[in-house]
């Protein structure tokens, strides 16, 4: 053989084992979608200060949004099942920038809350649908590669659009960076227009069978685990800033730079979990459950030695998201025949387990437990996250033998 074929034969193999452009044109819709939700909290006290109410009155505009996701995905996914994925997709951008929009253009608390939900109904939506798109768009040994590279977006979209759409509004004025999320939606929902495929399902959606494959018990395990792994690691990085300058002694002028430590750690996590979840789904689980554990307990035995601190809030990344690949990949293989609405559901999962981080940290808080005692409850989480994985990984064993050998 010659030494040009061996190179051909080389490039052939890098070109093969690249992923479609329409994947990462949904992960930086997914970005741009994402800095609008991470972009809140830093203008949230300018927010307060323009419509004359409480900081914890603007507080709410975060709970909308949440429970926007957490509601109104899969009822969103069930209505839009008969569409055209691209349409899908177009739509949600389209609902999401033009609500955000619409609330930058009032003075009403009460219609931007309206906004601030219709934003996560839209959001919600949209993170569903691209990452069934994205596993459509690629060979079945690489989805759970196709859906960490889309939900990459939203960890560039917490380490580097929020922060940036939050220096933006410091220059102009709060929303300076809301009005850079529209641009940047906007440009997203065009991308998607133009270069990703029109893919609809292998076979004709039904809505009576994606209900009937979402009643599966294996399924909701796997919920279980999204929902406590996803609370493990976000219940120690959302305390971080107030865990680094009142136990660390760390100057707050630091912080955003261990804060950004976390979403490289982030980035490894997602690129380490997309190449073995194909394969091995539940080793990528067990490991990212098992160094959610070991990070937190560290975190809380070491807290007040910096140089242990710091690179446990890069571990803790790392290990947080190791799992989200494989959780992807679990929830499309045991509910093939539902990927919308199953997709959304765990969209919404997601959603619920940040969402539970202030109720479990304010119990423990409001009982004097100090900040230490944060990263103990994400070890805690860790641990119940275990159990999950290795029930769902014995019923998919079984599952297995009940009717073809499978790599699960």
């Amino acid at each position: 053989m010659s030494v040009q074929t061996e190179q051909q034969q080389a490039a052939s193999r890098k070109t093969a084992d690249r992923l479609p452009l329409g994947v990462y044109l949904l992960a930086f819709s997914l970005f741009a979608m994402g800095s609008a939700e991470f972009l809140l909290a830093g203008v949230l006290p300018d927010i307060a200060d323009d419509l004359g109410i409480s900081l914890s009155s603007a507080g709410a505009l975060i709970s909308s949004f949440a429970i926007g996701v957490v509601i109104g995905g899969p009822p969103l996914a069930v209505l839009t099942v008969r569409w055209p994925r691209r349409t899908t997709l177009v739509t949600s951008q389209a609902i999401f920038a033009a609500s955000v929009a619409v609330g930058l253009l009032t003075d009403n608390f009460t219609v931007l809350l309206v906004t601030r939900f219709l934003c996560g109904l839209a959001y919600a939506g949209f993170w569903a649908v691209a990452a069934v798109t994205a596993i459509g768009l690629v060979t079945p040994d690489r989805t759970a590669r196709a859906s960490g590279v889309v939900v990459s977006g939203l960890s560039v979209a917490m380490v580097g659009g929020g922060p940036a759409g939050t220096l933006l509004s410091h220059f102009t004025s709060w929303q300076g960076g809301f009005w850079a999320v529209v641009a940047l939606t906007a440009v997203g929902a065009v991308s998607t227009l133009v270069a990703v495929p029109a893919t609809r399902a292998a076979e004709e959606p039904s809505v009576r069978r994606e209900l009937r494959t979402m009643k599966q018990p294996q399924l909701w395990v796997v919920y279980a685990a999204t929902l406590l792994s996803t609370a493990a690691y976000m219940i120690s990085y959302n305390y971080l800033a107030a865990f680094l300058t009142g136990i660390t002694s760390i100057p707050s002028v630091w912080v955003p730079a261990i804060l950004t430590l976390f979403g490289i750690g982030a980035f490894i996590g997602l690129s380490i979990g997309g190449r073995i979840a194909d394969g091995r789904p539940h080793h990528a689980l067990l490991i990212g459950a098992a160094g959610i554990l070991a990070a937190s307990v560290l975190l809380a035995l070491l807290a007040r030695y910096a140089v242990a601190v710091v690179p446990l809030v890069l571990l803790l990344g790392v290990a947080g998201f190791v799992l989200n690949p494989a959780i992807y990949g679990r929830v499309f293989t045991v509910a093939a025949q539902a990927p919308t609405l199953a997709g959304a559901t765990a969209v919404s999962m997601f959603q619920l387990g940040i969402s539970l981080v202030p109720v479990l940290a304010g119990i423990a808080l409001g009982a004097g437990a100090g900040l230490t005692s944060i990263p103990w409850l994400g070890a805690g989480l860790a641990v119940l996250t275990i159990p999950a994985v290795l029930v769902d990984r014995t019923m998919a064993r079984n599952r297995a033998q009940n009717s073809q050998p499978g790599d699960n």
